[in-house]
């Protein structure tokens, strides 16, 4: 195996791994392992449309937490119909979703960010909002005249890489260092459940939070206050079926924003 990367390094003029432990890809490495898993994927078409026993292809693909909870379970719903296809799902935040696609670890990734990773196409496909919400009472104990007191209410964060609700804090004029009491939950569903039970107020996707606010078991902190996240769907730059199939489903499903 080492005769084997010295041969190749000699023959591109460059290295492409990293002696070390572990090793690792250099940049150049990367796109020579984002070529080899390319190729895979339509050797795996080719074989599919040669012989229908052929084994399964893989679709590996990473969403935000927020899109998977919401509307991407409707792009699950088709994938189901797909014949011999199997999905490889990752959940990441923005900075790791751009280091699975340039390893060639992902075919895909929804993401907020505009910014292509080298070898992939981006387009806009739409958006989602958020709505700074809390039931009424955590907004009545922390109510200072007719609106809320940011300073001192509970907030909730998804990570350290949220900046939803910190963003909303900023706008009332508190400081990120003079933040109040903030509760951690890295889960979108959980995260949902912990501004239904009062823990703190944070920013939902409107698809997790309407039907609360029509029953009245959460209110808005402010009454046209929102934040819009803009969705991309980055993909191999690749002439596949499979992958055109794949971004016209998310394309068709993603919320028009």
């Amino acid at each position: 195996m080492s005769q084997r990367i010295k041969a190749l390094e000699h023959g591109l003029g460059r290295v492409v791994v990293r002696r070390g432990f572990p090793c690792e890809a250099t940049d150049a490495g990367e796109v020579l392992v984002r070529l080899a898993r390319q190729q895979h994927l339509l050797e795996q078409e080719a074989r599919a449309a040669l012989d229908e026993s052929a084994a399964p292809r893989e679709l590996p693909v990473v969403v935000n937490a927020d899109s998977l909870a919401t509307w991407f379970p409707a792009v699950l719903h088709e994938v189901a119909e797909w014949e011999g296809v199997v999905l490889r799902l990752h959940v990441e935040d923005e900075g790791h979703s751009h280091e699975l696609l340039r390893a060639g670890t992902v075919l895909g990734a929804v993401t907020s960010s505009p910014a292509a990773v080298q070898g992939c196409s981006v387009e806009r496909i739409g958006g989602m909002r958020y709505l700074p919400v809390a039931t009424p009472g955590l907004r009545d104990r922390f109510g200072r005249g007719r609106g809320a007191d940011w300073a001192r209410m509970p907030v909730l964060q998804f990570n350290e890489h949220d900046d939803v609700q910190r963003g909303v804090l900023r706008a009332h004029g508190v400081a990120d260092d003079a933040a109040p009491p903030t509760h951690r939950i890295p889960s979108s569903e959980a995260f949902a459940e912990a501004v239904r039970a009062g823990l703190g107020w944070g920013a939902l996707p409107e698809a997790q939070c309407l039907a609360d606010l029509e029953r009245g078991r959460l209110v808005r902190l402010t009454a046209r206050e929102h934040v819009d996240v803009p969705l991309h769907w980055q993909a191999w730059r690749l002439r596949s079926p499979l992958v055109d199939r794949l971004t016209e489903t998310i394309r068709a499903h993603a919320p028009a924003r």
